[in-house]
């Protein structure tokens, strides 16, 4: 496995589902030999609530710390060292602005999903921090029934982004030791477009093929919904067993308008299995793929 320096950021409300976070945060950071740190946010009450509630901050506080402190003890059993924050404020925020001060690699972060109305206009913490994020951002909705990432699904469109999903792709295969199951949905039978993804495809395997990583290829009919083929690639993840599945949430790179695609927002939202959100830092080129 590939062992460059990685930071892990994994934030923790010392929830059922943070906790299953954390675990897989420490399944990467052995996995990459990097460092682990591990965030608390304390949603401080605002200037006017504050006045009407009887939650007792400096207890709220040294609560925090004391349950760090028995998780550093408990990792130092494992041979396993971790660094703890305790930040106050909104999480998301806290969150994207500790990745930024420690120049952490991945955040990790359970989720328990939204529905309805909800998830359009406001979502989880998980969502938001998704969406202001500039690394990648694995969510974790489900329990995972076995530790790694043996099977990375790699749906692949015909946006401008797709060689750096691949490289992304690459990198984690190479670090897990995982096959890369690449599969595009056809949405329509447009001659063109259908020719078009044939080829990126083609080209993909190619790529992969090159760079000497176990890889699978598919190219599967769906339908024309976003909701559909979030389900579409939700079901060939079952197919394929797979360990994670690796999307790119932003469909604009300008700073100023960030949003997240609602197929994306359904898979993270409805995924059993851990999802790798990433972002593109530039408009890159689908035509040429150079060598990782």
């Amino acid at each position: 496995m590939n062992t460059s320096k990685k930071i892990i950021l994994v934030p923790i409300d010392f929830s059922e589902k943070s906790l299953i976070a954390l675990h897989h945060a420490e399944v990467i950071t052995r996995a990459t030999g990097g460092d682990l740190f591990v965030l608390h946010v304390i949603d401080e009450p605002g200037t006017i609530s504050s006045f009407f509630s009887d939650v007792d901050m400096d207890k709220v506080n040294s609560d925090a710390w004391e349950k760090l402190n028995k998780l550093e003890k408990e990792f130092a059993t494992r041979a396993l060292s971790i660094t703890t924050l305790v930040a106050k404020g909104k999480v998301y925020e806290e969150v994207v602005r500790a990745s930024e001060l420690i120049g952490a690699s991945f955040i990790v972060m359970g989720t328990n999903g939204v529905d309805g109305l909800v998830k359009r206009f406001i979502g989880s913490n998980a969502l938001r921090v998704v969406k202001e994020s500039r690394i990648p951002v694995i969510s974790l909705k489900g329990t995972p029934t076995h530790d790694g990432f043996g099977n990375i699904v790699l749906p692949l469109d015909l946006s401008k982004e797709t060689r750096e999903k691949v490289n992304k792709a690459i990198e984690l295969s190479r670090q897990f030791d995982a096959t890369i199951h690449v599969v595009s949905v056809l949405l329509t039978d447009e001659e063109e477009v259908v020719s078009k993804l044939k080829a990126q495809l083609n080209q993909v395997e190619k790529f992969l093929a090159k760079a000497e990583v176990q890889h699978t290829s598919e190219l599967i009919t769906g339908r024309t919904k976003d909701s559909e083929l979030s389900e579409e690639i939700l079901r060939y993840a079952k197919k394929v067993n797979g360990d994670m599945i690796m999307i790119m949430t932003q469909q604009e790179t300008d700073f100023k308008e960030r949003f997240i695609g609602s197929a994306a927002q359904d898979i993270i939202n409805n995924s059993p299995i851990p999802v790798c959100s990433i972002i593109p830092n530039i408009k890159l080129n689908t035509v040429v793929f150079t060598p990782y």
